[in-house]
């Protein structure tokens, strides 16, 4: 479906003609779509906040989500944001130039949520929680303003066990990134349609489709953090047994409550012998 017409989006302007790269591409998108369509991302009159952060996983949901409103399976308006926070040296011109040049609507905020975190995070304490909180506040007013229906980001399924794996060690729940949710306020949803692509596949993409990639400078700039540790986890998991990452993802999408604990989620009270005929 995606090669049959020589017309293309400029988001894939250049793209490698190997038989690799297209099977690389059509993996993605139909793992995007599986996503979309699994979990209801797409709602009637939707207008989607797209977050571009500049890194390898939203150039490759940008480029995704703009390949399947072309081919017409995307029935929702699309605008990108990226959300400038102030770090010192960032390359302001690239992302701007970036989406003009590919004809991608979009807006560009600044606000200098950089200095913030700096000084409100005490020394050898992780940038990442006050840091994400800042930009997701900033981009729930964007989306408001744009009168967007839904933020999405670009999350994707390597991201999610990391998270699942960081609240089982560290936070002693059951609990990952979920594809969908319904903001605090109750007036945006909030999508990551890459919840089913691995990070390698997107890696891949970007780079061989060349995107300008920005590196983070905050949380991308510390070491020991918890998800590097847990990355570095999967990542042994993953060279000793390989597929286990998929495997371990499938388990998220298989959960068996009466198996587990939580009386919240069961009624192990409530569960008795049937009664027995005489």
């Amino acid at each position: 479906m995606f090669d049959e017409s020589e017309e293309i989006h400029p988001l894939f302007a250049g793209a490698p003609s190997s038989t690799e790269f297209k099977k690389l591409r059509k993996r993605i998108v139909r793992e995007t779509r599986e996503a979309i369509d699994a979990y209801g991302m797409v709602e009637p009159g939707g207008k989607w906040l797209v977050c571009l952060s500049g890194g390898k996983d939203s150039y490759t949901l940008l480029a995704v989500l703009h390949e399947l409103k072309w081919r017409g399976l995307l029935p929702v308006e699309l605008l990108a944001c990226n959300l400038d926070q102030g770090q010192p040296g960032f390359p302001a011109t690239v992302l701007p130039q970036f989406l003009t040049e590919k004809g991608v609507p979009h807006r560009i905020e600044y606000r200098d949520t950089y200095s913030i975190v700096v000084d409100k995070v005490p020394a050898n304490r992780t940038y990442c929680a006050l840091c994400s909180r800042l930009r997701r506040g900033h981009l729930y007013r964007i989306a408001r303003e744009e009168g967007c229906t839904a933020i999405v980001l670009g999350h994707h399924r390597d991201d999610i066990l990391e998270t699942f794996f960081m609240n089982l060690f560290h936070g002693g729940k059951l609990s990952a990134m979920p594809p969908k949710l319904v903001n605090d306020e109750g007036d945006l949803y909030v999508y990551r349609p890459l919840a089913h692509v691995a990070e390698e596949d997107c890696e891949r993409f970007a780079r061989a489709m060349n995107y300008p990639i920005i590196p983070c400078d905050l949380c991308g700039s510390q070491d020991g953090l918890q998800r590097q540790q847990i990355k570095r986890m999967l990542d042994e998991w993953e060279s000793r047994a390989p597929g286990r990452r998929q495997k371990i993802f499938r388990a998220l999408t298989n959960m068996n409550p009466s198996h587990l604990l939580d009386p919240r989620h069961f009624d192990f009270a409530g569960l008795t012998l049937p009664e027995r005929e005489n």
